[in-house]
């Protein structure tokens, strides 16, 4: 039976190792987030950060801007906050309108307030393993990682996704821990691979979005399991993996809710004192 990797009780640990920083520095911290256009899962994410914020003594800005808003003016808005010295951090939230290329505009967030790690510097900055921002979720995940005391130098890693938030930059700080890393994705799932290097996972990442699409039965026996999937079925909130077949037989597993989403805010948080103090 697999130990629960539970991401409230590192959060909560965390949280007070960064509101002593915060306190230490004397410093007023100021978190700016930009929402375009409105969207109910976007404001569950920012009433989070905002609480969290609160409670480390941050100041937590909103900055809601009409749904038309065009790429020009966003950009112009955005080199606004740049400018501006009360603003210690920025953050995008998305989703954003289809007429905004979100990949485009994260490049216009200055690098020494990109508190999600999004901007090419900061990504680029991974590549030579001297990242300090960190892109949240993947941070999180890595956090949750370092909690077991599992040495990762020679464990077969594998991330069943490849997005630039997280797959990407987690497969580089595994390369750093000098871990044997693969990369799985649509390509691996149509070439009828993707169970075959499932099995092979001594630490198993899975960012898809697509509940169940990891059998239990494919664990390795002993596996670290990190779930970073959320997928509403039914009534239920659930992971990519099959939770109850795979926790008889991985070593630590993350429940879904609780594992890493309750760390990923927090990592934000971490940033921004990291991109400020």
């Amino acid at each position: 039976m697999a130990k629960l990797l539970e991401g409230k009780i590192i959060a909560a640990q965390l949280k007070d190792i960064l509101l002593k920083k915060i306190q230490a520095s004397g410093k007023k911290l100021r978190l700016t987030s930009v929402q375009v256009g409105e969207n109910p899962s976007a404001d569950v994410y920012v009433k989070s950060q905002r609480k969290n914020a609160e409670l480390l003594g941050i100041e937590f800005d909103l900055q809601q801007l009409d749904k038309f808003t065009s790429e020009p003016k966003l950009v112009e808005f955005i080199q606004g906050l740049n400018r501006d010295p009360k603003t210690n951090g920025i953050i995008l939230q998305m989703p954003l309108p289809l007429h905004i290329d979100y990949k485009r505009i994260s490049g216009y967030i200055a690098p020494e307030k990109d508190v999600e790690g999004v901007n090419p510097a900061n990504m680029g900055r991974l590549v030579f393993g001297t990242g300090k921002v960190i892109p949240c979720t993947a941070a999180a995940a890595m956090e949750l990682l370092n909690s077991t005391g599992v040495k990762l130098e020679g464990k077969e890693a594998v991330i069943v996704g490849h997005s630039e938030i997280v797959g990407k930059p987690l497969a580089l700080m595994l390369l750093d821990k000098l871990a044997t890393v693969s990369v799985c994705h649509i390509g691996t799932s149509k070439a009828g691979k993707l169970e075959e290097h499932v099995r092979a996972a001594e630490v198993l990442i899975v960012a898809v979005g697509k509940a169940g699409l990891i059998k239990g039965e494919w664990i390795r026996p002993g596996a670290i399991v990190i779930d970073i999937g959320i997928n509403r079925v039914a009534d239920k909130i659930v992971g990519d993996v099959e939770f109850d077949a795979a926790e008889q037989k991985a070593s630590w597993i993350t429940p879904v809710p609780g594992g890493v989403g309750p760390l990923t805010v927090v990592m934000l948080m971490r940033n921004l004192v990291d991109c400020s103090l």
